[in-house]
């Protein structure tokens, strides 16, 4: 489920399960290889990868088709896969060495689950106080939270700045621990290390100073964590624990995440609610956006990074087009940051309005590549970009290294569906090639679409992850389309009782978005007559215009209002001779007529290449030009110009409603 603009080496989202050696990824802060993984593309076979120029000097079209077909060998294997727990073990290599005691992987799992939901709870959070009452529900098999404490830092001091589970802290009993104490807090603050006391003898062996003050709360564990922003540590977390607890590296692991979880709250208050102001408001945005059209539905989910650890780069949109259709929107910003989230919002404004100015799929991905890269040159972005056809079914997508989606029939069978697909957005701006995929979508199937989050959280990789994301789409009806959302994310937090024998690396944190898109079963779809003329007139083909009138009374021989045909007729001259005129390209006439006769509708198109749109002037008596646009705004029931990928089109469109045969 990978990308790249020709998918040269896409072992980032289909790992070449034939291959030896590790297939982890170091990810976006490393070098520029890793941040083109991180993407799902991988840089080309060159001793220093493509340059932001997009030359690739070294990639020839039969490389390019033979890595395409290595990509669709994957996704034929991935189709193929067995169901949990097996799936994920490479045939060329026996299961991974584990010595823990049976059922402590389950825990493992267990842990994470429980920190993706407390994750979920942090982010809506508005104080300290509430983040450690929400870690007080931080429990798991031999991990009860029994207490916490938070330490703010100053020049000379460590100051108690919320608690739980310890006497209050208030006017009369202020905590102010001095930074030249042997104390395990302070010891943090100098290392920057964390300080693990599995142990009441191991506390007062370390710290026989301070174990008097310590001893009596019958406490048996202690974990004094840094808590850092802005790259240094600006507070000390400390846990404790009412049952012994030896720090196990999966327990490490789980206390470094909760430690980010109270950094970024800690954060929040001291530098107001921006972020978190930003983070709801994109759940909130992007969570209003509805389809307007009968025939398809939609279901949509948003889970910040690591289920609320901070917000990120991810973002989905739904968009009504001018052309009567609608299109979706998926992407994922390089990084999990601020800037990140703030070079999402752009973008995903960036690509509303191209859409909105009736760009086709390849012309709004090249845009916003181009646009990204003004913004920055150090971040790329994947995106997966659907035009749809809400009375045919029928997609047009386009794929900026993007996660392939996946498609649902109506017995529950779910597929990757390969699509070809060109670089991260902003990647190598001056080499765009995003090839339209055409694809129908019959009824009561389903489309996913979602960012890589959903796939490898949990420390999943690209084979176990879409297992798990098949078998939560599979059941259920499908008109369920909420339920099986609902599904895909519970998937991402719950361990599966059934996995009891898989070999999770730590989780990773990511975003993660989702998009399913169905078509509906059922609608009726009326048959609407329709009639069409298609035509091109070349610059040396005066004779042409002439045609095109004539053909055009033919189209509309029993129309009921005989005003209207000589309207027609002579906008369409008006708009075809503008083109003749003032370009120097061939004019190509669309006309349509749709409906019942009495309630027709004739819609007339005329396209060119040229770039310059036309405007709408004043003409003085005797001007010879200029009355074009003025005639169709006087004329025309409706009228308009949009752009194109490769110049524009003028359109205008009259109704027939109100003749003698459709009052």
């Amino acid at each position: 489920m990978g990308g790249g603009r020709d998918e040269p080496t896409p072992d980032r989202d289909l790992p070449d399960r034939d291959a030896a050696g590790d297939t982890s990824r170091q990810g976006p802060s490393g070098t520029d290889e890793d941040a083109a993984d991180a993407a799902g593309t991988d840089t080309p076979d060159t001793p220093d990868g493509p340059d932001r120029d997009g030359r690739d000097p070294g990639q020839d079209r039969s490389d390019r088709s033979d890595q395409e077909s290595v990509e669709l060998r994957q996704i034929d294997e991935l189709n193929r896969l067995d169901p949990l727990p097996t799936a994920h073990l490479r045939p060329d290599r026996p299961p991974p060495r584990d010595d823990r005691p049976p059922g402590q992987d389950a825990d493992a799992r267990l842990r994470d689950a429980v920190l993706l939901t407390t994750g979920h709870e942090v982010a809506e959070a508005d104080s300290l106080a509430d983040v450690l009452r929400v870690l007080s529900r931080l429990r798991a098999p031999g991990f009860e939270l029994d207490g916490m404490v938070v330490f703010g830092v100053t020049e000379k001091f460590l100051n108690g700045l919320g608690q739980y589970g310890f006497q209050p802290f208030g006017s009369e009993r202020t905590v102010r621990i001095p930074v030249t104490t042997h104390y395990p807090a302070v010891d943090v603050l100098r290392t920057g290390r964390p300080v693990y006391l599995s142990s009441p003898d191991e506390y007062r062996a370390r710290y026989p100073t301070m174990w008097p003050l310590t001893e009596s709360k019958d406490r048996k564990s202690w974990a004094f964590m840094p808590l850092v922003a802005t790259g240094r540590i600006t507070a000390v977390w400390l846990a404790a624990f009412a049952e012994p607890v030896t720090f196990t590296p999966e327990q490490r692991s789980l206390l470094t995440a909760a430690a980010r979880l109270v950094a970024q709250s800690l954060e929040r208050t001291r530098t107001g609610e921006a972020e978190l102001a930003l983070s709801r408001g994109l759940r909130r945005s992007m969570g209003s956006a509805e389809p307007a059209y009968p025939g398809l539905s939609v279901a949509t989910r948003y889970v910040p990074t690591g289920g609320g650890l901070m917000v990120g780069g991810d973002w989905y949109d739904i968009i009504n087009l001018p052309t009567g259709r609608v299109a979706l929107v998926i992407g994922d910003v390089q990084g999990h940051d601020v800037h990140a989230a703030g070079l999402m919002t752009q973008l995903r404004t960036a690509v509303h309005a191209y859409a909105a100015e009736g760009h086709g799929p390849d012309a709004v991905m090249s845009r916003a590549s181009h646009f990204l890269t003004a913004l920055d040159e150090d971040r790329f972005a994947t995106c997966i970009y659907i035009e749809a056809d809400p009375a045919t079914g029928v997609l047009q997508i386009a794929r900026a290294g993007h996660p392939h989606p996946v498609l649902r029939i109506p017995d529950g069978t779910c597929m990757i569906k390969h699509i070809r697909g060109g670089l991260p957005l902003g990647l190598m701006p001056d080499s765009d090639d995003y090839p339209v995929n055409v694809l129908e979508l019959r009824p009561d199937e389903v489309m996913l679409l979602c960012t890589d989050g959903l796939i490898e959280t949990g420390g999943h990789d690209m084979y176990t992850g879409w297992v798990r994301v098949r078998d939560a789409l599979s059941p259920g009806p499908a008109t369920d389309i909420e339920g099986m959302a609902d599904r895909l994310i519970a998937a991402v937090g719950t361990p599966q009782p059934d996995a009891e024998d898989i070999r999770l690396s730590p989780r990773n944190e990511d975003d993660i978005a989702l998009l399913l898109l169905r078509r509906d079963g059922g609608v009726p779809q009326p048959g609407v007559p329709e009639r069409r003329l298609v035509l091109t007139i070349e610059q040396d083909q005066a004779e042409g215009l002439a045609e095109a009138r004539t053909e055009l009374r033919a189209l509309l021989h029993d129309w009921a209002r005989p005003d209207q045909v000589d309207t027609a007729v002579l906008l369409a001259s008006e708009v075809l001779g503008n083109v003749l005129v003032h370009t120097e390209q061939p004019a190509a006439l669309v006309a349509i007529v749709t409906g019942n006769p009495g309630r027709r509708t004739l819609r007339v198109e005329v396209t060119d290449t040229g770039d310059e749109l036309p405007h709408q002037r004043a003409p003085g008596e005797l001007a010879s030009s200029g009355r074009g646009l003025v005639l169709l705004d006087l004329l025309s029931d409706q009228w308009g110009v949009r752009p194109e990928p490769a110049g524009k089109t003028v359109w205008f469109a009259l109704h027939e409603a109100g003749g003698p045969d459709g009052e």
